[in-house]
């Protein structure tokens, strides 16, 4: 079942409805010491690929808690961090499960942005605004007027200061309606509005 081609929709319906493990796609996570890890290389990633392969496939990803948890600890000395790295050759193996994860899944995100605070949202792949809004609040997705949107690589590259003024100013922050498709790493703020209460 993992393998079939299904609308976002109907991967809910199957997920909330018949719950059938073999509806998860499968990641095989194989901790190896930080010594191996480092030189890239353990006499059991062979047999352990060979097995993977051989059980209904799936992809393999080699990483180190032990590493890991090295890194972990120089959090606040990014300089130290970076150098360990780049003596080690082993960067952390964390973003490339976390991407894989989430594309496994067909799960996407996107981000709200206040004065105070940005927040991460997740949202199924093919989610249309409307939906995403509603993923904040129901009020969101019931009141739902439009979009404006830039992508965080536009934010990224034009943005040299809070604001999205210069966003704006190069023409790639866009209003969007109740069909556009929210793409992974969108900036969105919502406008809604809700006059009466939801009807029973």
């Amino acid at each position: 079942v993992r393998d079939g081609d299904f609308t976002p929709p109907e991967v809910e319906m199957v997920n909330a409805k018949l719950q059938l493990i073999t509806t998860k796609p499968v990641v095989y996570l194989v901790n190896m010491t930080a010594e191996d890890y480092q030189r890239k290389k353990n006499k059991f990633l062979a047999k352990i690929h060979k097995w993977v392969q051989e059980h209904g496939g799936g992809l393999m990803i080699p990483f180190s808690v032990e590493y890991e948890q090295k890194l972990w600890a120089m959090r606040d000395t990014p300089e130290e961090r970076e150098k360990l790295i780049k003596e080690t050759g082993a960067a952390s193996a964390l973003p490339k499960i976390i991407k894989q994860g989430y594309a496994d899944l067909n799960l996407r995100y996107f981000f709200t942005a206040g004065e105070t605070e940005v927040r991460c949202w997740t949202i199924f792949g093919g989610c249309l605004a409307p939906q995403a809004a509603g993923v904040i609040h129901t009020d969101f997705e019931r009141g739902f007027i439009k979009a404006e949107v830039v992508s965080f690589d536009d934010f990224k590259s034009l943005a040299t200061s809070k604001g999205m003024s210069e966003v704006k100013a190069a023409g790639r922050y866009r209003q969007e309606g109740k069909q556009y498709e929210v793409q992974d790493g969108d900036i969105i703020h919502f406008q809604f509005n809700v006059t009466a209460p939801k009807k029973k």
